[in-house]
């Protein structure tokens, strides 16, 4: 595998431009504005094929762009969605005619997807998802029916990718598949979800009352299960990674700041080693997390599913802890300031929980990496 320790020459550049652009907008900026701009300076489908409009890169160049905006004070939650997951699952198993609809609008920003997969009783176990769909024997039609919730960004979206399951006729057991269902479908509602987090993208619970879907809402193969879906969960790792980490970024560059000029006995506090080495601390562990991060963003566009799902989890805890961290001890940095509304970090002590919370607990990746990578008994 060729190094990840060293960007490019064309991602130092692309990190330099977003990191520009979201510098322009910063911690008070409009989300829709931004959204709309970077989609017109190709930002948002650096990920997705050159012959739908997109950069034609891939995971790696998607993470550097949501890191940037992030460090900047101004992530989008949605490209976490929009292009990596559903983007990266239309590139890779949709048909011609799906990706025709979709893939040139999510690039640009004009159209943008949801995706639904947790469940209210399911929580991390995919296989106890309960969404079923069935067939209409006289249509041809899929019947959607089920509940989500949790689901980012619903209200702004065209549609929403929805893992369902089906039944195999061979074994009877269930299977994932996943659907495009449009917002306006009849059958399918939604109720936004009074989270305390502050975000723009707001969350929503769905619920799909035999949801009539043709039957091109399929995407890919009805019998591919697993790896279809996973397709789209380890960008979601990778990019929630990305996500945390830019946010980290944030906060310590922000109790630097302070630190350097904030003087308490003739002299910044920053010269404080009590000070200091916290701050120091909470950048190694980004940078870490960093590297784990690119390591399994090329892992994923290289096309190894298998190592990038262990990379892809292991970035996300390592990023999400070292996130909470770093917002953690910016706000100690601060004292007191470090609540007010003026230097905007309080709101990010619970925002910081997201990556590591969703979209898998630390506990799941603890138990992936003691299950999967050193071979001890499955506790669950």
């Amino acid at each position: 595998m060729p190094p990840v320790l060293l960007e490019s020459d064309e991602h130092k550049a692309l990190r330099q431009a977003v990191a520009t652009l979201g510098e322009r907008h910063g911690r008070d900026h409009d989300r829709a504005t931004l959204w709309q701009e970077a989609g017109e300076l190709g930002y948002l489908g650096v990920n997705l094929p050159e012959t739908y409009g997109g950069g034609g890169g891939g995971i790696t160049e998607l993470s550097i762009v949501l890191e940037e905006l992030g460090a900047a004070g101004c992530p989008l939650l949605m490209l976490v969605v929009s292009p990596a997951i559903c983007g990266t699952v239309i590139t890779r198993f949709g048909t011609d005619a799906q990706k025709q609809q979709w893939l040139p609008g999510l690039a640009d920003g004009t159209r943008t997807m949801a995706f639904g997969i947790t469940e209210p009783d399911a929580g991390s176990n995919s296989h106890r998802i309960t969404t079923t769909a069935r067939r209409d024997p006289g249509t041809g039609d899929w019947l959607l029916t089920g509940r989500k919730v949790f689901v980012s960004g619903v209200d702004i979206a065209d549609a929403t990718l929805v893992v369902g399951r089906t039944e195999d006729a061979r074994t009877g057991k269930l299977k994932p598949c996943l659907f495009i269902v449009p917002r306006d479908t009849p059958g399918f509602g939604r109720r936004q979800i009074d989270m305390e987090l502050h975000a723009e993208e707001k969350q929503f619970e769905l619920t799909l009352d035999d949801v009539r879907l043709s039957a091109d809402a399929l995407v890919g193969d009805e019998d591919a299960g697993l790896l279809q879906l996973f397709a789209g969960l380890n960008p979601e790792r990778v990019m929630t990674a990305a996500f945390g980490i830019g946010m980290g970024r944030y906060a310590l560059a922000r109790a630097v700041e302070y630190a350097r000029q904030r003087t308490v006995w003739n002299a910044p506090i920053g010269a404080h080693q009590a000070i200091a080495h916290p701050l120091a601390q909470a950048h190694i562990d980004l940078e870490l997390a960093r590297l784990m991060m690119g390591k399994a963003a090329h892992l994923y566009d290289a096309g190894d599913d298998m190592g990038a799902g262990e990379a892809a989890n292991m970035a996300k805890y390592a990023a999400g802890e070292a996130c909470v961290r770093a917002v953690d001890q910016a706000v100690h940095t601060l004292g007191g300031n470090g609540l007010t509304r003026e230097y905007g970090l309080a709101y990010l002590v619970t925002a910081a929980r997201v990556a590591r919370i969703a979209p898998v607990s630390r506990e799941m990746i603890l138990n992936y990496v003691s299950h999967q990578t050193l071979g001890l008994p499955k506790s669950y």
